[in-house]
């Protein structure tokens, strides 16, 4: 079992920065792909960014050249930055990790273990 345990959610402005922290307890953090997804009130979690074990990267349309994914296998632990956040990016964001993957995979389901959730709210 993995237990993955997020922080760095919060209140922003429009324009504003937030770096969402996500650290794994147990396993091997090295051979996960990790991605994370957002969910919106009444819509679909949806991905936002995924980096597989050999770093390959993927990222929702609408957040390319705004938000960065990266890992620091050292300290098991992957992130998101987030830059030039708008108001279409509040949602509660959520880590997770998909257990031996070789590629990133896109839906949910695909993912073996999840974080608890953080909220981020942008104003406008």
């Amino acid at each position: 079992q993995v237990q993955l345990v997020e922080s760095g959610g919060g209140l922003v402005q429009a324009g504003g920065s937030l770096r969402l922290s996500c650290a794994a307890v147990g396993g091997v953090f090295s051979n996960y792909v990790m991605g994370w997804f957002r969910q919106a009130p009444g819509k679909e979690r949806e991905f936002v960014a995924g980096i597989s074990r050999r770093y390959t990267i993927r990222y929702e349309d609408s957040v390319k050249g705004r938000f960065t994914i990266y890992r620091d296998n050292a300290k098991n632990t992957v992130y998101l930055q987030m830059d030039s956040l708008n108001p279409e990016d509040t949602a509660v964001y959520y880590c997770a990790a998909d257990q031996g993957g070789r590629w990133i995979n896109f839906s949910a389901r695909d993912y073996d273990y999840w974080g608890q959730g953080t909220q981020v709210t942008v104003s406008s």
